[in-house]
């Protein structure tokens, strides 16, 4: 087994509870992590035994980019469709956050982090 790492994605998108959210926008970091088994791919240095980060980058962003209200709800979809799109992998780390978010505080970030295991 093996785990492939992407940190911090960076994108401005309009997820959130309020009105107002949905028209300014925020910055977002994402961090994902896959386990999948690298044994092939070590050995044959072929793209296609392995788990195309490009691929788990594009997924992240296209996710990313339609409105949810939830941090959960946008970090769900994303799980689904890397189970989707890339069979191999047997489990999915992520945390989506919010940067500066409104809540009426000073605070730098809100995370919100899923973990799931491929059924």
């Amino acid at each position: 087994m093996g785990t492939i790492k992407l940190k911090n994605i960076r994108t401005f998108s309009y997820h959130g509870c309020l009105v107002e959210e949905s028209k300014i926008g925020s910055d977002y970091r994402i961090d994902l992590e896959v386990k999948t088994d690298l044994r092939k791919s070590c050995v044959s240095d072929k793209l296609a035994d392995t788990v195309d980060y490009v691929l788990l980058n594009q997924i992240v962003v296209d996710e990313m980019a339609i409105r949810s209200e939830l941090l959960e709800h946008v970090a769900h979809r994303i799980i689904v469709r890397v189970f989707a799109e890339a069979p191999s992998v047997s489990r999915i780390k992520i945390g989506v956050s919010k940067i500066n978010p409104p809540i009426g505080g000073d605070v730098e970030v809100v995370t919100v982090e899923l973990e799931e295991y491929r059924n």
